[in-house]
């Protein structure tokens, strides 16, 4: 349990024993699911990384900014704790803030993650807004994001090494394609796991609307940004539904206006208050998770959302993209009956 303080925030629900698995994009979750199934590989990236990569980050933050506590930017430090509190987290990640007036947050770190906020994200967001942020951040090291990143990094890096072979660019290209698609996934995870510690969705919507926007919120309307979020959804003809595409290569956050639509529909859709109900997956019976049915859930989520989508590129598409979620389906059956069910072990 973590070492708490002094009482913990107690107004908002708190979710015992919550596997991560209650609030990942299903998505973000089959491929987490599949990489937990590599037993012992993540233990030796643990090591390494502590060993040599991680200890250098560590030091250079402890060297150069301010660690959060007791006596130093109290009002975080309570909501770091209070974010593991809610979400049942074994301990509290140290939380460093840096100088920078980028807005931005960030976990780092396999053996031991931490939370890294720039003072840009202080300066621009309100206490309920950052307490959103704090969330996000705890919830991607719930997920184990920053351990199961930086093991598929290390295989990208690898795989480099082969391009010089036929076809070998076109190969690493479609890795990384994935591994940012993978990654945009698990920023809406985390905006989840941010709500939940939150339990105001609207502040989560204002913080959304900041970071596009500034913070010049009474400039802003809420509806005006969801309807814009439903206008860069529509696009306007398969041309610009392609430029979307390309757009969205190298990045590893979906755009904001898409963020407040999916957080959105998350809240009002039902999951949400199910979880704050108590209706959520256990981490205990996190080793009975099965690949073959996440990867279900996986293209059943894509298949949801292409049905939503007014993109007339998504539509064009569609039937590819349906044969390859009926293929991913069809192998991880087989794999999962000649491995007697494909259970996994907990993370």
């Amino acid at each position: 349990m973590p070492d708490m303080t002094k009482t913990p925030d107690r107004s908002r629900t708190r979710f015992p024993g919550i596997s991560s698995r209650a609030y990942e994009h299903p998505a973000d979750r089959s491929a987490l699911v599949a990489l937990r199934s590599l037993t012992g590989f993540d233990t030796v990236l643990r090591r390494l990384s502590g060993l040599f990569s991680e200890r250098a980050i560590r030091l250079m933050f402890l060297g150069g900014s301010v660690r959060v506590g007791e006596d130093q930017f109290r009002n975080i430090h309570d909501m770091v704790r209070d974010s593991s509190y809610i979400l049942d987290f074994d301990e509290v990640p140290e939380l460093y803030v840096v100088q920078d007036p980028t807005p931005n947050a960030m976990a780092i770190g396999t053996d031991k993650p931490f939370i890294v906020i720039n003072t840009g994200l202080l300066d621009l967001l309100d206490d309920e807004e950052l307490r959103y942020v704090v969330g996000h951040e705890v919830g991607h090291i719930l997920s184990g994001h920053a351990v199961y990143r930086t093991m598929l990094l290390i295989l990208t890096s690898l795989g480099a090494r082969l391009a010089w072979l036929p076809l070998g660019n076109i190969g690493i290209a479609a890795i990384i394609m994935g591994l940012q698609e993978w990654q945009r996934k698990s920023e809406l995870s985390a905006d989840r796991a941010g709500l939940l510690t939150s339990q105001d969705p609207e502040a989560v919507k204002r913080a959304l609307m900041k970071m596009a926007g500034g913070s010049r919120l009474t400039e802003m309307n809420a509806e005006a940004f969801h309807a814009q979020a439903r206008e860069y959804d529509a696009a306007g003809d398969v041309r610009d539904g392609l430029l979307k595409f390309l757009n969205l290569m190298r990045r590893s956050h979906p755009y904001a206006v898409v963020r407040f639509a999916e957080i959105d529909r998350w809240a009002r859709e039902g999951e949400y208050q199910r979880i704050l109900d108590g209706a959520y997956p256990r981490r205990a019976d996190d080793r009975d998770a099965k690949i073959s049915d996440e990867v279900k859930n996986a293209a059943n989520a894509y298949r949801e959302s292409w049905s939503r989508t007014a993109d007339p590129f998504i539509g064009k598409v569609r039937d590819v993209a349906e044969g390859a979620a009926s293929a991913a389906e069809g192998l991880f059956d087989r794999i999962g009956r000649r491995g007697g069910g494909g259970q996994t072990r907990e993370n």
